[in-house]
């Protein structure tokens, strides 16, 4: 896993070479970062299922219970298996997007 802290939120990239590795490193990296706006990065070439990636449902609620953001980038996902409310998009510039327009909403109030 790498990490890679920005101004405005933190950018995790998996390069573990299963999705389980990954999830599993993340886990124990998530709870040091409860206060920051995350973004994960899976890559494309890990082999990952629907079920997989809904792991990440409960980490998104918290996320956004602290007021904070939690997008998931993967271009092999189809989004329409997943919660309108879960962030997932196919590019890091639509994830970053997701986290300045989240920002917008709260400071609105919404």
């Amino acid at each position: 896993m790498k990490i890679d802290k920005k101004e405005a939120y933190t950018l995790i990239l998996s390069e573990e070479n299963s999705f389980s590795e990954f999830y599993n490193s993340f886990l124990k990296e998530e709870e040091k970062r409860s206060k920051e706006h995350i973004i994960i990065q899976i890559s494309d070439n890990i082999d990952a299922t629907v079920k997989d990636f809904s792991l990440f449902l409960r980490v998104a609620t918290q996320k956004k219970e602290n007021g904070t953001s939690f997008v998931l980038v993967n271009s092999n996902i189809n989004i329409d298996d997943f919660p309108d409310n879960f962030n997932i998009t196919p590019t890091l510039q639509e994830a970053i997007d997701v986290i300045e327009m989240e920002a917008m909403e709260r400071e609105l109030g919404f």
